[in-house]
């Protein structure tokens, strides 16, 4: 069968188990171990990954038909051309080898490879000087590090840099993104210019927003008695007559060629904060768990593969079954920026309506994703996730162990809410268990009856856990690298570029525009009447 007549399946196939009761397929002996998958030990780091997806309406039938349809889509041999370094990004005629940053695509171009593993070591060598304070400010040792960047110059190693906090033993390390004035100033209060050091990570050091938070900091320097602010920057860029500009010589510019998309790219130089917060070694476990996943995802038969499992999850979630988003769950607090860095990562890989070919997509593309660490989550959108009108499926994660042994009590109690939480969706609580539980409150009558209706938990609502025995830098590498691959698994299943973005560019080209119309007296008889209407009204504030 060809796509689309796997996609017919799969839609008749949901047409005809959509109203079944999950909780009913527990019935068969063996699902929560058929409808899971493992990672087990890797390069001797105990790094169990576990992935459930036995609590989603996913039969033996649906699963079957969302394999053959990645096999008739190509995954396999596209997965294979990645990794070899193949131009598979081709709107821009590039290859993708973000995985080689790890040493996960040992197959990649050796020249690529070559300058790969030269940068890492320019960055630990870098990061040793920092951190031993053989290379200090004008002030003594960097006591603070401040990155500036934006979209994948900061999510990714701002989320990690917070995940990783149990190994922080460098410098404080800040991060500086939104060109709203309020960000550098709250960031940049209580730091010392003289024992700071900046880091601009900028591909093409033109980024707008970047490059004006950069000269905002470096006033700061300036304004604190730094004589040489040049001297306590660093450029992570490909930009290297741009950043000499800044007074920025070339032993402090780390470059990374396009093949590295930016949303994919803390694996690098963009992670040169991470190195500095967490010290080499660590970094370097963070990439092997990166690696690991790499070769689990090239090496493991797609029925048992862990990205592809997750990615034929959401596909079946989203175009087959039509739910719309996607709740991203971690119960841990120190992933409590991940969903925020997987809105990217999907959002902008995925969140295209046309497939390679430049023709529309036949179906809808990735979901909307977002959510909040557990518990907190509970206490805030829970509520509509269990009683709402709309299915949301949700991604929960959790830890065996937690990082604080003398808190040890906290972390049952966050694993028991998690584990409850996963449950209540799929099991609910039927009319008939209401009524008994008002009943036994003493209500009767209209008004049990009103009660008991506000107090029914519709269930059947899916979910998947991703467990594994502790969040360290190698668990954290296999998590990233494992929603990579899941994310390209499904825009390879769909047919489009998950490798660039062009949704970006009309609205920096508009804002372009639109900044000399914020001044008084300027001419915006071009614009509609909406964007006019806000202009005179921002003018006058």
């Amino acid at each position: 069968m060809d796509t689309e007549s796997l996609w017919a399946a799969l839609a008749a196939h949901h047409d005809a188990v959509r109203d079944r009761s999950i909780l009913s397929l527990f019935a068969e002996p063996g699902r929560a171990d058929t409808f899971s998958a493992s990672l087990a030990y890797v390069d001797g780091q105990p790094g169990q990954l576990l992935f459930d997806f036995s609590k989603t309406n996913l039969d033996a039938t649906g699963l079957e038909l969302l394999v053959r349809l990645a096999r008739a889509a190509g995954v396999e041999a596209r997965r294979d051309a990645m990794f070899r370094g193949a131009p598979i990004n081709e709107t821009e005629g590039r290859a993708v080898l973000h995985t080689m940053l790890r040493g996960g695509a040992p197959e990649a171009p050796a020249p690529a490879r070559a300058e790969a593993e030269a940068t890492l070591a320019r960055m630990r060598a870098f990061a040793q000087a920092v951190r031993a304070g053989r290379f200090a400010g004008a002030g003594g040792a960097f006591a603070d590090i401040v990155n500036i960047g934006i979209g994948g110059s900061d999510l990714g190693p701002a989320m990690a840099t917070l995940a990783l906090a149990p190994w922080h033993d460098g410098p404080r390390t800040h991060y500086i993104s939104n060109v709203d004035g309020a960000h550098a100033a709250d960031t940049l209060r209580g730091l010392d210019p003289a024992r700071t050091l900046v880091i601009i990570a900028s591909k093409t050091f033109t980024t707008i927003e970047t490059m004006t938070n950069a000269a905002t900091v470096r006033d700061w320097l300036v304004a604190g008695g730094v004589a040489d602010p040049a001297a306590q920057l660093v450029a992570v860029s490909s930009a290297g007559a741009r950043a000499a500009e800044w007074g920025i010589p070339a032993e402090r510019v780390f470059g990374f060629a396009d093949s590295i998309g930016g949303r994919y790219s803390v694996w690098g130089p963009v992670g040169l904060a991470l190195m500095l917060a967490v010290g080499p070694e660590s970094f370097d476990a963070f990439l092997a768990g990166g690696a690991a996943m790499d070769r689990h995802f090239r090496q493991t038969p797609l029925e048992r593969n862990l990205p592809v499992l997750l990615a034929l999850t959401g596909l079946w979630h989203n175009q087959v079954c039509g739910h719309a988003t996607r709740a991203v769950l971690p119960y841990d607090q120190r992933l409590s920026r991940l969903p925020a860095y997987l809105q990217q990562l999907e959002m902008e890989s995925n969140g295209k309506r046309v497939a390679m070919d430049g023709r529309d997509l036949p179906r809808h593309s990735g979901p909307v994703v977002w959510g909040e660490p557990g518990t907190n989550g509970q206490h805030a959108f829970y509520q509509l996730i269990h009683q709402g009108t709309r299915v949301i499926p949700c991604e929960f994660l959790i830890a065996a162990q937690g990082q604080e042994p003398a808190l040890a009590h906290h972390h049952r109690l966050l694993v028991a809410n998690c584990l409850a939480q996963s449950e209540a969706l799929m099991r609910g609580r039927s009319l008939d268990q209401a009524r008994a539980l008002m009943a036994a409150r003493g209500l009767e009558g209209d008004e049990l009856e009103r009660q008991a209706r506000h107090r029914v938990f519709p269930g059947n609502r899916p979910s998947v856990t991703l467990a594994y025995r502790q969040l360290t830098p190698h668990v954290l590498g296999m998590i990233v690298a494992l929603y990579e691959h899941r994310v390209f698994v499904e825009g390879a299943v769909l047919g489009i570029n998950s490798f660039d973005q062009w949704g970006v560019e009309l609205g920096k080209e508009l804002a372009v525009a639109l900044e000399p119309l914020l001044a008084p007296g300027a001419d915006d008889s071009g614009k509609d009447g909406s964007t006019r209407l806000l202009l005179a009204h921002l003018r006058g504030a």
